[in-house]
């Protein structure tokens, strides 16, 4: 059943609740590192405006321990945003309350009102702790508009709680339904030849996403953290590099599916390996059929697996790549997973990338106009891509032919 969207409401003179995504990354100085976040909201925030409605605004900011923990207040946010639209734009220093009530009650249209940070209170991530918290939210609109695709995984009170309010009133704003237009076709039937590149940390996180896509795929080349596992787990020594002890069973398994099902994957032929998790550390590349010796780690893939994937990739109609191949945030172990944005960025190939670090890469190197799609959420491209489906999609309502 397709869900309601906000083209289909009649906001004139309505004031419209949306729920945005304007967890931006933060600089040392409490400063904006990147805005992405807060431009991709602009068209489902101009689209209610033109239409002459009170737009409210609610958001989550990094993971605040209490409410008085002002570094993560959304003030500059509302800032940054008054500066991007031709609009008025008011800030709540609170985002429940009689206060709050009242700035709602005099917004007028073509007025925004940004609510202060969501996760200031514990029932926003936790709704068993206080259920009337959706409740209170869902006071300040007429309609709901759930555009925080990048929180869209997780069953929060503003998320996939406080739609039960809205019946029949709430819709997918225009950045979720662009999400999910670039994701859909990886699911349902990609363009051949379909490749796959992952990387970061952890393989238990990203497991499931390569046991979907194994129907689909026909390469998958694996870097980052999770690489070294797969290399433990066919016993070649990985030294002090980090792996996950409780999945080397399920690469194991992957591997041997992989070779059945006729998958290429692939893992790097060469590592960057130092003596120490340090911008600092000594290193060196070593090719993997040595083995990394003990006292040093991987942190970064080779210029042999540079140039070998980089050139299989030309051959992809279609690519989707999440997460570095290295320890990128160390300029010394940063070259892998800018050659791998470079690559692919020059591909003619539909190539999305799944949010995350991947991205902080992307816009560090100025390629994201390069990409088919660069998605806003992480955690939330990787669950809609093992599952099909996302708890603060599901709950919007159903579109009435």
């Amino acid at each position: 059943m397709a869900k309601l969207r906000i083209q289909d409401l009649l906001l004139t003179g309505k004031k419209v609740l949306i729920r945005v995504d304007f967890n931006v990354p933060l600089n040392k100085d409490g400063s904006i590192a990147d805005d992405t976040r807060i431009r991709e909201s602009l068209p489902t925030i101009q689209h209610a405006l033109k239409q002459g409605a009170a737009v409210i605004l609610m958001s989550h900011l990094g993971r605040p321990k209490t409410k008085k923990d002002v570094q993560y207040s959304l003030g500059i946010c509302a800032k940054k945003l008054s500066q991007l639209i031709a609009a008025p734009v008011f800030f709540a220093t609170d985002c429940i309350g009689k206060d709050v009530e009242k700035m709602v009650q005099d917004l007028k249209g073509g007025e925004v009102l940004l609510l202060e940070n969501l996760r200031f209170y514990p029932a926003e991530e936790n709704p068993s702790l206080d259920p009337n918290f959706a409740k209170e939210l869902s006071k300040f609109g007429d309609f709901y508009v759930n555009d925080a695709f990048g929180t869209a995984h997780r069953k929060h009170s503003s998320t996939a709680v406080i739609d039960q309010y809205f019946p029949g009133r709430a819709a997918m704003g225009l950045l979720m339904q662009k999400e999910i237009k670039h994701l859909e076709p990886l699911l349902k039937k990609p363009e051949h030849p379909f490749f796959v590149l992952i990387g970061g940390a952890k393989i238990s996180t990203k497991i499931g996403v390569l046991r979907s896509l194994m129907d689909k795929v026909d390469s998958f080349y694996i870097g980052g953290g999770m690489a070294f596992t797969f290399l433990k787990a066919q016993g070649i020594s990985i030294g002090d590099s980090i792996f996950e002890e409780n999945s080397l069973v399920e690469a194991q398994n992957l591997i041997r599916d992989c070779e059945a099902k006729k998958i290429a994957l692939h893992l790097p032929t060469d590592i960057v390996i130092a003596d120490g998790f340090r911008n600092e550390a000594t290193f060196k590349t070593i090719p993997i059929s040595e083995g990394i010796p003990n006292g040093w780690m991987g942190m970064d893939i080779g210029p042999e697996t540079i140039q070998a994937w980089s050139v299989d990739f030309q051959k992809a109609a279609t690519l989707f790549w999440n997460g570095p191949v290295g320890v990128f945030e160390f300029p010394p172990f940063a070259k892998g997973t800018q050659e791998m944005a470079q690559a692919i960025a020059n591909l003619k190939a539909t190539t999305i990338v799944g949010g995350g670090d991947s991205v902080a890469a992307i816009n560090q190197l100025g390629l994201s106009s390069k990409f088919s799609h660069v998605s806003t959420g992480g955690g939330a491209s990787l669950e809609y891509l093992e599952l099909g489906k996302l708890p603060g999609i599901e709950t919007l309502s159903d579109k009435v032919s």
